[in-house]
């Protein structure tokens, strides 16, 4: 069987990808979410002429000369209003945010004026008239379109949803994630390992990216080298309303690796198995219905390489979410060799260097070693066939961390 191209492979995953339906939420669960119909105001903000400072509410006609006296015939504040109306030579101390009251359109701040008597004013300086005042509806009107689908709804957004009186969003569903880990030799962490075990530790890599991508997460635990568990825990998975399956390991091609024979027999149709990419050649796809089902590589790093460029992608089409690999172009810490015919994703560290990022590959590439995949910051991108490099000249980096 030929390897696919990697670029050939994501295509195929993510065909006829979309989001999944949608839900409501109350508006406080709604953060991160992506929004499924768009947002208009149910009312309008501010609903009144208001107050944007502390000071007097006054008529624009009679704040114009500095030295003029004003009588103080009431007060009001955010939350209450004036029942009565303001006339020629009056004024009513108010608070920012309350409303204006019955013929008045101008505050004077409190800064520019003086007690002259008691409940009387007098102005230190002319102010505009309808100065310091926000007017009904400055921010949004009634019906206005406040917030559009395909949002993905941050604190400003989801403010502004408060503010416009929707208690509840209609967000897309998360897509839900069932992990299942294959292999005899498999231990959870905290187990005392016996010969020929070892902890499993790729369900929690796998775990994490699914959540950066918006999804939720249903551990199905260890299935052992048996059909029969396996498919026990697919059966589950397909049960729980998983959208995506994921396995980790038995996705290569040997005697115990099962995972292809049991996912065929439980109605999977295969698209691709085996692709031109280094970590992560035995990477398989397919489907069983509505449910995609992606076979990892049960070596960690490799693990994590595809989850990246694969699982991330999928998830985030699923769940309406924007998503781009952070790839940038960096300058090389040491040479390299020239390329085969399989895309390379090469560990590097990055750093910066008088405002030039470097990327300097690690020198074993093993895809077993969890320590050096934790510590490099991005992963140098070459392509099939690509030439040598020196030290000095630029390549193409994936950053994974946020810090570069």
């Amino acid at each position: 069987m030929a390897l696919v191209p990697m670029e050939t492979a994501l295509e195929r995953l993510l065909e006829d990808a979309g989001p999944l339906g949608s839900e409501r939420v109350p508006l406080a669960l709604a953060y991160d979410r992506v929004l499924a119909e768009p947002v208009r105001a149910s009312r309008s903000q501010p609903p009144f002429d208001a107050s944007a400072m502390d000071g007097y509410a006054a008529r624009g006609t009679d704040v114009g000369t500095a030295g003029a006296q004003l009588a103080v015939i009431g007060e009001i504040a955010a939350g209450s209003t004036f029942s009565g109306t303001v006339g020629k030579g009056e004024c009513v101390r108010i608070f920012t945010g309350a409303p204006l009251p019955t013929g008045t359109d101008t505050v004077v701040i409190q800064e520019n004026v003086k007690i002259a008597a008691p409940g009387v004013i007098e102005l230190l300086e002319t102010t505009v008239s309808g100065r310091n005042v926000r007017r009904a509806g400055l921010d949004f009107v009634k019906g206005d379109l406040l917030i559009e689908q395909g949002r993905l709804l941050g604190p400003a957004a989801l403010s502004l949803a408060a503010a416009a009186n929707h208690a509840n969003l209609s967000v897309v569903r998360r897509p839900l994630v069932a992990i299942i880990a294959t292999g005899d030799e498999l231990l959870p962490p905290g187990s005392d390992t016996g010969p020929g075990q070892i902890i499993s530790s790729n369900p929690y890599g796998i775990a994490a990216c699914a959540r950066a991508a918006g999804a939720n997460i249903l551990d199905l635990g260890i299935a052992p080298d048996r059909k029969d568990a396996t498919s026990a825990l697919v059966k589950q998975a397909v049960a729980a309303g998983a959208n995506v399956i994921v396995t980790s390991g038995g996705a290569s091609v040997g005697d115990h690796d099962l995972v292809h024979e049991v996912l065929t027999s439980e109605g999977m149709t295969l698209d691709f198995w085996k692709i031109a990419m280094r970590p992560g050649k035995p990477l398989m796809f397919g489907r069983m219905g509505e449910v995609r089902c992606l076979g990892l590589p049960g070596n960690p790093v490799a693990s994590l390489v595809c989850s990246q460029l694969f699982l991330k992608p999928l998830l985030a089409r699923l769940g309406g979410r924007p998503f781009r690999q952070d790839i940038r172009t960096a300058i090389l810490g040491a040479g390299m060799g020239a390329n085969d015919h399989r895309q390379d994703y090469v560990r590097a560290r990055l750093e910066e260097r008088d405002g030039r990022l470097i990327a300097t590959p690690f020198d074993i590439q093993d895809s077993s070693m969890l320590r050096v995949m934790a510590a490099a910051g991005g992963l140098i991108v070459r392509a099939p066939f690509a030439k040598a490099l020196a030290a000095g000249e630029p390549c193409q980096v994936l950053c994974l961390a946020n810090e570069f």
